[in-house]
């Protein structure tokens, strides 16, 4: 059995200001964006794209990750909370970032970019789907830092007991999604992007992955707070938001191999 480390949320604090592990957290991973959409332009020698372009395109995915992230936690997840507690809603420091919203943001963001730079919007989503599980790893780390979205009680040798709850061993799921979503992801979209590939086909690998890895790890997660809890069929709010995407997801493979 192991014990959460209770690692303080504030990396650095200076004076009045202080410096949460999340938000450096959400650093790495637009840091990383960088980094591999730079990699990416030179392999795949696009001309649309270049390294000017990659950081307007970044800010553009800043503001729908933020903006799509937090409207989503409070809509989807916590909205008698927020709505009673209006000023927590801007407290995007304490944690509570939907993925499903701030995915949804990056959707409308990508296609506010393609527009203004002329862009076909699916294959800027193409180059852009692997780019993102290192950001989702970093958030995972973020959410296990803030000690939030523990997993349900376990009898694993590796249960881990997060005190602030209770003393139940219970599963790291923040780490199970780290490993699932972030780093095996990642490498499952790298490897299949390196190739040119039919357009849509990334993306749709994106969503078949992403649903998939999302659906299976909530079976180890405790339902989220809020009103929801578990939901029909016993299966959680994130599993219901994920079932789309995997359908989504085939259905754009098959209509990209098709077209193709």
């Amino acid at each position: 059995m192991l014990v959460y480390p209770h690692i303080n949320p504030v990396a650095l604090q200076l004076g009045p200001l202080a410096i949460h592990w999340y938000g450096l957290m959400y650093m790495a991973g637009f840091l990383t964006f960088i980094w591999l959409g730079r990699k990416r332009l030179v392999a795949l020698g696009l001309q649309q794209i270049n390294n000017k372009t990659l950081d307007d395109l970044l800010f553009y995915g800043v503001l729908g990750v933020i903006l799509g992230g937090r409207l989503g936690e409070v809509l989807f997840y916590n909205p008698g909370y927020y709505f009673s507690n209006p000023l927590k809603i801007l407290a995007v420091w304490e944690g509570g970032m939907s993925f499903h919203g701030g995915f949804l943001g990056v959707l409308v963001a990508m296609a506010a970019f393609a527009y203004q730079h002329k862009l076909r919007w699916l294959e800027l989503m193409d180059f852009v789907a692997p780019l993102v599980p290192p950001g989702l790893a970093f958030g995972r780390l973020g959410n296990f830092i803030n000690g939030e979205l523990w997993g349900r009680p376990t009898d694993a040798p590796w249960g881990m007991v997060f005190s602030h709850v209770d003393n139940l061993p219970r599963h790291p799921s923040q780490l199970y999604e780290f490993a699932l979503e972030g780093v095996l992801l990642f490498v499952i979209l790298w490897l299949y992007a390196k190739k040119p590939r039919p357009v849509g086909s990334v993306s749709g690998l994106f969503l078949i992955g992403y649903g998939s890895f999302r659906f299976l790890g909530e079976f180890t997660r405790n339902p989220d707070d809020g009103i929801f809890g578990l939901m029909t069929l016993g299966i959680s709010m994130g599993q219901w938001l994920s079932l789309p995407m995997v359908i989504i997801g085939i259905l754009m493979m098959i209509w990209s191999m098709r077209r193709a």
